[in-house]
């Protein structure tokens, strides 16, 4: 077709329409997926799942694994197997289920012993796995990190997970395009972490919703690789569905001599970049939203409250809720100050810091560590600081700061160097905050308790939470004497020779006996694609029918309640779906263990019973893409959440688990429906006919629901069995991949010989939690 009959296209149209499968009149596509990140917290239940139906993993090799959420990442000096290696029993439990998963299907797969291992958004990258112009997946919503690449790049919950495993694709729909362009200079200590907490700041922690945000302009162009990641990482912050970086010249820059790249000068690498420069966006593509920011604007920037749109300079002060615009927004401030421990008004550089943490899969690689190294050396942690924490996004990350000297001019500023994992990031390891202490932090969430329970948050770039660390207090890094920072930040130390390349561990290139020792390591199932990926008989798990429900439904009020909040991290430690219907809403519920909250709606009569919430506030199920939440839903007996809006991961989740979330956007109507769970009257979703009923049969309002999702409800129909009638599409799909992209056809790292295919590791009992309650399962710490 001549270039003048072309719809223009975005990055995101081109790399979305060229993994195409399949796709139906209501707009239902079958979309295929070239790279697969799997770690220990999300794969679990997807892996039993696999293994319940009788189906294989369609992909071994474009599929990676590695444990980073449950890791200590105290010294692994005396590392003998994660057996032994792991003190609590949940996170023992969940890695040592990874490692017996990924042998049993065949996964390449980086263990503890290996310095490949690392942060999973991290390891992508730096091994080559991931390229620009395709689709990235893992269950963890930072997946968005890879769209620096130009790739597009999302997290999904632990049943596409399953999904993905057993048919490399996924059912989805075409998302919105959003631009965020920033052009400009970006000023001495002003970093890319400072440009996507002041976008998301500006947007609001919603403002991407149901949207992929396309950064670009000058600022961005002249970013490394690495600051795009994270600029990419916290789109989903933002509320979009993934972040995207057009690839150019840095990228390619990057990817060369990269293990998983095309070979650097062959014909496949000429081919490669030819058609990954082809991806810029169309200078006449149209966006659904566009949002422009100068570069002149930002200032290093720090989050005050509890979600990551709660901004400021450095330079303001704590905000007073009494001047936000709407009741709601001044209720939910007053909140923030409380939990935060603050008082309006206060500058930010007069508050005081109890840890510092440097890392998480936003803020741990190189150049990271390089930034802060500058502003720290020759300087010492403040005396009030009680732990300042550096922690590598992965064992190569680390060896290379250690080649620079970095780790000696943390340590000798009285720092704690550390070995790569996602450690304080989010607190599902032993590195947490206690009640009330308060954390500069490089991270990318301050959700109530994210760090640990009680914890208060703040997210700043890596010189900022450096500059805070030396002077015991929030801290403007431009005002301390000897730092110069580029612009960037990038090569703050390390001469560009001292640069290390990503490789394998060279001990299990030469040595036989380091393979075994390594131990964790499985050998690459062959072939590499399965050629029956059918269950027997072609049986499928399938869902309860969802037609009519009718129940309670228990009213709430409040805006943007996370997935943090709905299950707390430390209930996610389980290798089952099932259970968790206690830990719902726990921080809510509980004042301790063994005290229930007689304020919490789901404590009173006749809530207790509810089969559905109704909530006013919008972008319900914000946050991180633990399936664990509709879990918990489910499993306490909730069946639908009715809202003005939801977190789109949340809200694919929900479908994956036979659950009904219903948007009413019109405020009259979702009165009307809250008002009768506020009387306690029961309400009737009527699925087939798309309408809510009160108690007396009256038609409250009609909902909208997309046809492929209702007809699954209303049939019961598992997704996978579904996608697996279409095996002939996936097939002639793989076969035109293969001829035109052969480099995304992936090859195993690691023939292991002589091992009898058996892990030196074994897998810990678990007799009772933490209360003492005898399990069969680890549900709680």
């Amino acid at each position: 077709m001549p270039s003048a009959e072309r719809t223009p296209q975005t990055l995101y149209d081109k790399v979305f329409q060229a993994h195409i499968v399949d796709e139906k009149l209501d707009g239902t596509i079958l979309l295929y997926i070239d790279r697969h990140l799997v770690h220990e917290v999300t794969s679990p239940q997807a892996f039993e799942g696999l293994e319940v139906a009788g189906r294989r993993v369609r992909r071994p090799d474009c599929t990676l694994a590695t444990t980073d959420h449950n890791v200590p990442t105290s010294s692994r000096k005396g590392l003998k197997d994660i057996a032994s290696f792991i003190k609590e029993d949940d996170s023992r439990t969940q890695c040592v289920t990874l490692e017996e998963n990924v042998k049993k299907f065949g996964i390449t797969y980086f263990g503890l012993s290996d310095k490949r291992q690392g942060i999973v958004h991290v390891i992508g990258p730096e091994q080559g796995f991931t390229l620009p112009g395709t689709t990235v997946v893992c269950g963890d919503s930072h997946t968005s990190t890879h769209g620096a690449f130009g790739s597009l790049a999302f997290g999904i919950g632990t049943s596409e997970v399953e999904h993905v495993l057993a048919t490399q694709c996924l059912i989805t729909k075409r998302s919105k395009n959003m631009r965020i362009q920033v052009d400009g200079e970006l000023a001495p200590g002003v970093s890319s972490k400072d440009v996507i907490l002041h976008a998301i700041g500006k947007i609001g922690t919603a403002g991407g919703t149901g949207a992929v945000i396309e950064f670009c302009g000058s600022v961005i162009r002249s970013l490394s690789i690495e600051a795009r990641m994270s600029i990419c990482n916290m789109a989903i912050e933002g509320g979009a569905r993934a972040g995207m970086v057009a690839p150019d010249e840095i990228t390619f820059e990057y990817l060369k001599g990269k293990p998983l790249a095309p070979k650097y000068g062959s014909d496949e690498w000429k081919t490669a970049t030819a058609y990954w420069k082809s991806l810029q966006s169309d200078a006449d593509a149209k966006y659904d939203t566009d949002v422009f920011i100068d570069a002149k604007d930002i200032i290093p920037t720090i989050t005050w409250g509890t979600s990551p749109e709660d901004v400021v300079p450095i330079t303001g002060v704590v905000p007073d809720p009494e001047t936000f615009a709407t009741e709601e927004k001044k209720a939910a401030g007053r909140r923030m100050i409380e939990y935060m421990g603050l008082v309006p008004g206060t500058p930010m550089e007069k508050i005081v810091v109890d840890k510092v943490f440097i890392g998480s899969c936003t803020n741990s690689r190189i150049e990271d560590l390089r930034a802060a190294a500058q502003v720290v050396k020759g300087k010492k942690i403040a005396s009030n600081i009680k732990r300042a924490l550096i922690v590598p996004g992965s064992g190569l990350v680390k060896e290379q700061a250690e080649a620079e000297g970095l780790d000696k001019v943390f340590m000798a500023a009285g720092f704690e160097w550390r070995e790569a994992g996602c450690s304080m990031c989010l607190g599902m390891n032993p590195d947490i905050l206690s009640p009330k202490e308060r954390c500069a932090s490089t991270s990318n969430r301050n959700f109530e308790g994210r760090q640990g329970a009680q914890g208060r948050t703040h997210l700043m770039s890596p010189v900022m939470a450096a500059a805070a660390a030396i002077v015991g207090k929030l801290a403007d890094v431009r005002k301390l004497s000897q730092y110069t920072a580029s612009p960037h930040l990038e090569a703050a130390i390390a001469p560009e020779t001292t640069v290390a390349k990503a490789h394998p561990d060279e001990r299990i290139e030469t040595d036989d006996a380091e393979k075994e020792a390594l131990a964790d390591q499985p050998q690459d199932s062959s072939p590499q694609v399965n050629t029956s990926v059918h269950a027997p008989g072609g049986a499928t798990a399938g869902l309860p029918k969802f037609n009519i429900l009718k129940g309670i439904a228990a009213p709430m009020e409040k805006a943007n309640i996370d997935t943090d909040a709905i299950i707390p991290k430390q209930f996610l430690k389980t290798i089952k779906r099932t259970g968790l219907g206690t830990a719902l809403f726990y921080e809510m519920r509980y004042k301790d263990k063994d005290t229930e909250n007689p304020d919490f709606v789901l404590n009173r009569e006749p809530y207790r019973a509810s089969k559905m919430i109704v909530c006013t506030g919008a972008n319900f199920g914000c946050g991180s893409s633990r399936e664990h939440a509709p879990w918990a839903l489910h499993d306490f007996g909730i069946k639908s959440v009715i809202a003005p809006s939801f977190a789109d991961i949340f809200f694919n989740n929900s479908f994956k688990n036979g659950m009904l979330p219903i948007a009413i956007a019109d405020k009259d109507d979702l009165e009307r429906v809250h008002a009768e769970a506020v009387a306690g009257r029961e309400i009737e979703i009527d699925l087939p006919n798309q309408v809510i009923r009160g108690a007396a049969g009256q038609v409250l309002c009609a909902f909208e629901v997309e046809e492929f999702r209702k007809h699954c409800l209303v049939n019961g129909l598992d997704d996978i069995g579904l996608t697996m009638q279409m095996d002939d599409k996936i097939a002639e799909f793989e076969r035109n991949m293969s001829r035109e992209t052969p480099w995304l056809d992936g090859s195993g790292y690691l023939k292991r010989k002589g091992a009898g295919g058996k892990l030196a590791v074994k897998a810990a009992p678990v007799p009772k939690t933490n209360r003492g309650d005898v399990k069969t399962e680890p549900l709680e710490w």
